[in-house]
């Protein structure tokens, strides 16, 4: 089931970046943008237009013209234009990349909170992983789990290691525990 959803996340993503990089650029994609400052009794404002970069003015961005005649040079030569270009194709593929790995980080919480704990009771039997609470104190939960790992030939080798890993760092928090435990009776 995760091979079928990866195979149809990368068919999309080659997809849209395959469209993307087919399409032109979009008049949102360039634009000019003039800050004027106040000027006499005309307030600041900020005038955008999507003009070329040889038209990137004040006499081409800023319509319509708050002055008249005259004081249209003395305006325009207070204003700032500026030519911005952005790459929407790259900003649409970095977020389809973002919103993939969230999807497969959300499926990855879903199996290790759903799917994990049904495999584990199939696997090691439900009598293994329930003990009585006089077993608790003298041996160590899940003890028996990496003999019942290795026998198992199904299973790959590093899921193995994997769980052989999670074994040793339960056994080593249950120690922490217990010897935490025993100082705070010694100390009471």
């Amino acid at each position: 089931k995760m091979k079928s959803l990866f195979c149809v996340e990368g068919l999309l993503f080659l997809c849209f970046v395959l469209l993307s990089q087919v399409s032109a650029k979009n008049s949102e994609d360039i634009r000019c943008k003039c800050i004027c400052p106040p000027y006499r009794d005309v307030e600041g404002q900020i005038y955008k237009q999507n003009v070329s970069l040889k038209d990137c003015n004040c006499l081409h961005v800023v319509e319509p013209m708050p002055v008249d005649g005259k004081d249209v040079e003395a305006y325009c030569l207070r204003c700032e234009c500026k030519y911005e270009e952005r790459s929407s194709g790259t900003i649409k593929v970095t977020i389809i990349m973002y919103l993939s790995i969230l999807g497969l980080l959300l499926l990855y919480m879903v199996y290790l909170t759903l799917l994990e704990p049904m495999l584990k009771r199939r696997l090691f039997g439900h009598s293994q992983l329930i003990q009585s609470d006089d077993d608790i104190g003298d041996q160590q939960p899940f003890a028996n789990a990496h003999n019942v790992l290795s026998r198992s030939h199904s299973r790959p080798n590093m899921l193995n290691k994997v769980e052989h890993a999670q074994q040793r760092w339960r056994r080593q928090v249950q120690e922490q525990r217990k010897s935490v435990f025993d100082r705070h009776v010694v100390l009471s």
